[in-house]
């Protein structure tokens, strides 16, 4: 339900207000202000969900827009090219630490507020979802005296958040920390933290490069976004200093490529990488209606390939008074790659991309698959929140598609199935649509409906990824028996 605003009687500065604390209240992480042809629709994002909020009236948002702009110190005046600013003030008692952004679109100004939440950062390591191996691997990196440790993860998968936090654990008397930040997301006292400014040339390999002529124990890098930046990074984490950076990659092993794509040199990063931690978020299941429900053959199946276990129930989202949807909070999902002797000896030696993985995951690594099937089994997220953030590689035999697909297959079989069996005319053939492909095959009417699936093939399985092996390895599970098919 929308929230309606006097806008005829009250002040543009205290809608602004308002907006920024409720926002803040409910647990949002964004705000936009999205511009359209007669209103302007304000937006929150919550648990990485965006939610409908209110709509301005064409003739309040462009005073709206000025408010954000002159409290988050931005030029009014300029309103074609993109800006950046922060607010940071206390609002009807509450603490905000905001980063704005502001960009034109072809219908007006587009307002986006990052809403900074420290609590977890400061609350430290053992607060992160860590579960008791992972932890133990990050207090061991952390305690090796040089080296590079990266934390990886799409924006907003909460990096900064677990770098702040190791951070907070390094921070001692006898230890000398500088960070080079775009923006210094949190002032944390005792460490020496320097703001980029591309724009006089103060970029992060410049700022690097001084650096190292300031006698660190521990540099932050906010994040390593090209080469030059990288192979800095690199050769500072072979000099005795313990390098911390955040990157964009998706898990461990993209970690390394992308860094082998910046042309980092493979004997350096053999020597210089300590770890990476890889993470994403999913949504929490709310433990005030949360409730537990029968698994299907297709999870009994994926968790027995994932976990080796057999499970027959798991946790489902209901939803109630105290959270949306059956989801209050996001959990976090990682995986943690401590670097062996054997994983730097075949960085070195240029080993295949196969052989890598197979080092890497047949370690002791736990992958995000797997810590993610965990916290469903313990009931902290669902299976279905699980597979919308984590694809599944063709290990797990059905070609990242995820239950959403397979259950999706077998609503379309299900509807094709029923529209023909009215139409049968006995040994005349029929078409049949493969839910997957875009082929059309010939079938027979007396073939029975499992072989009908196994006949159906597809012209290019590598650029189809979805193709029809999902359906043959799980014909069961998607379709039950031959006998309640038509059910």
């Amino acid at each position: 339900m929308l929230k309606n605003f006097d806008f005829e009687k009250t002040p543009v500065v205290e809608i602004v207000n308002e907006i920024l604390v409720d926002a803040s209240k409910r647990g949002a992480s964004d705000i936009h202000f999205d511009p359209q042809e007669n209103y302007v629709k304000a937006r929150i994002r919550i648990d990485g969900e965006l939610i409908d909020y209110s709509e301005i009236p064409s003739n309040i948002a462009k005073n709206l827009v000025t408010r954000i702009k002159i409290i988050s110190g931005m030029n009014i005046t300029e309103s074609r090219l993109p800006q950046d600013g922060a607010i940071k003030a206390v609002i009807e008692d509450v603490d905000l630490d905001l980063r704005v952004s502001a960009i034109p679109t072809n219908k007006g100004e587009k307002i986006v507020i990052r809403i900074l939440d420290y609590s977890l950062s400061l609350a430290g390591l053992e607060s992160l979802g860590f579960n008791q191996e992972n932890y133990k691997k990050v207090l061991k990196m952390i305690s090796i005296p040089n080296g590079i440790i990266l934390v990886t993860g799409a924006t907003g998968s909460g990096k900064s958040t677990t770098v702040y936090s190791i951070l907070q654990r390094l921070n001692k008397e006898n230890t000398n920390i500088i960070s080079v930040e775009d923006p210094i997301e949190m002032d944390i006292e005792g460490i020496n933290q320097i703001q980029t400014n591309s724009e006089i040339g103060l970029d992060f390999a410049t700022v690097l490069r001084s650096i190292l002529r300031q006698d660190p124990n521990i540099i932050m890098i906010g994040e390593i976004r090209d080469t030059e930046t990288a192979k800095i990074a690199v050769r500072a984490s072979i000099t005795g200093h313990l390098v911390l950076s955040t990157i964009h990659t998706n898990d461990s092993l993209n970690t390394i490529e992308r860094l082998l794509d910046m042309d980092v040199e493979r004997y350096l990063l053999a020597s210089a990488l300590t770890g990476i931690i890889s993470q994403k978020l999913a949504r929490k299941l709310c433990p005030h209606c949360k409730k537990l429900r029968p698994t299907n053959e297709y999870e009994k199946n994926i968790i027995k390939k994932v976990l080796g276990k057999d499970v027959n129930e798991i946790h489902t989202a209901v939803g109630c008074d105290e959270c949306k949807n059956g989801y209050s909070g996001r959990i976090a999902i990682h995986e943690v790659l401590l670097i062996n002797q054997e994983i730097k000896d075949a960085l070195s030696s240029d080993v295949k991309k196969d052989k890598l993985r197979h080092l890497v995951y047949n370690s002791d690594v736990i992958s995000l698959l797997q810590d993610g099937m965990t916290k469903v089994l313990e009931g902290l997220t669902t299976l279905e929140e699980l597979l919308k953030i984590i694809e599944l590689d063709d290990d797990e035999k059905i070609h990242s598609t995820g239950l959403k697909n397979a259950i999706a297959a077998n609503e379309l079989v299900k509807e094709d199935t029923m529209n023909h069996q009215e139409n049968i005319i006995e040994d005349e053939p029929i078409t049949f649509a493969d839910p997957f492909e875009n082929n059309i095959t010939e079938v027979k009417q007396e073939q029975p409906i499992i072989e009908k699936v196994e006949n159906i093939e597809s012209n290019d399985t590598e650029l189809n990824p979805v193709n029809t092996n999902l359906l043959k390895e799980n014909k069961h599970s998607l379709f039950g028996s031959k006998k309640n098919i038509f059910k």
